[in-house]
């Protein structure tokens, strides 16, 4: 969608736009949003690399390699970081690329200026689609909200600060693991504005905080703290302040890439399974699993490190 495009629908088309639509369909749908014009992600070629995109001010999801790390920056501070379908299918198609590139063992999502992320665009969203945005599920990407298959294999750790609200908080916790900032301020305000969470608040917050918790928050669309956060269960580590919430979830990272990835891999599986298939299939995978890594060639390397007397170096084989 070019910028005439934008310019064509004036504030009573865009009314119009999100009352047909609804604002909740724009929900649901927002992570595979993006006409095929604005994105177009191909399948990678074996050995593809995730390309460094961090000195490129102009696009709204920054990526920034660091060894075997990979950061992505949500990167509309000046929009509090909302997201936009752009932003979206930016962030979609680096979460399948990073899945791809052997070279990555770990990412870490934050978001760049004041906030994490205060939740959709909403005009943005329903100017797309009366446009006419192209909805369907794009090839070459991952839902970052984890509401569809296929699901990333690898970790991704939050670092959030500020308001992350709403799809912001959801996107937090489709997230393995997640630090906040003291100052984080979270909210989840959809049924004050006549809509609904639809990017798994409904069911990771009651998951992980426990049916009353989340309704307390859901249902009246009161703020929380990080302090509540954690408290609840739902945030594993508060510092003091974004760089160090950033430093925390880097320092996390860092152990995470240093493990087996293999080993990773087969963990996150073992624990998706059993959330998605149920616990029984899960026990029953066990052994299989298990028994495969002892024929790797990491495995070989953990036992002669020990012998060693040294850090393993993993190689994913």
């Amino acid at each position: 969608m070019n910028d005439d495009s934008l310019r064509l629908i004036n504030r009573r088309q865009l009314f119009q736009a999100g009352a047909a639509i609804g604002v909740g369909a724009a929900l649901s749908t927002l992570s595979q949003s993006v006409r095929a014009a604005d994105v177009a992600p191909q399948e990678p070629a074996p050995g593809a690399r995730l390309m460094d995109t961090a000195n490129d001010s102009h696009s709204t999801v920054t990526i920034e390699r660091r060894g075997d790390i990979v950061l992505f920056g949500l990167n509309r501070p000046a929009q509090q970081n909302k997201i936009d379908p752009t932003t979206s299918a930016l962030l979609a198609q680096a979460y399948f690329q990073f899945e791809h590139d052997a070279s990555l063992r770990a990412a870490v999502l934050f978001g760049h200026g004041d906030h994490f992320c205060q939740g959709i665009d909403v005009q943005a969203v329903a100017a797309a689609m009366g446009a006419g945005a192209d909805l369907s599920v794009k090839s070459g990407s991952i839902d970052p909200w984890g509401k569809t298959r296929t699901r990333l294999s690898k970790p991704v750790v939050a670092a959030v600060h500020g308001n992350t609200w709403n799809v912001g908080h959801e996107l937090f916790l489709a997230c393995d693991i997640r630090v906040a900032a003291a100052d984080t301020h979270f909210a989840q305000t959809e049924n004050v504005h006549a809509r609904m969470p639809a990017s798994g608040g409904t069911i990771r917050f009651v998951r992980e905080a426990g049916w009353a918790q989340a309704m307390r928050y859901l249902l009246t669309g009161d703020g929380w703290t990080a302090e509540d956060a954690q408290r609840m269960g739902t945030v594993q580590e508060v510092a003091p302040s974004a760089a160090a919430a950033l430093q925390q979830a880097l320092a996390m990272a860092t152990k995470i890439a240093a493990c087996a990835p293999l080993s990773i891999k087969n963990t996150l599986a073992s624990a998706h399974m059993a959330i998605d298939e149920g616990e029984e299939k899960a026990f029953a995978q066990l052994s299989s699993q298990r028994t495969a890594l002892y024929a790797t060639d990491d495995f070989k390397e953990a036992l002669k490190a020990e012998m060693e007397h040294r850090p393993p170096v993993y190689q994913g084989k």
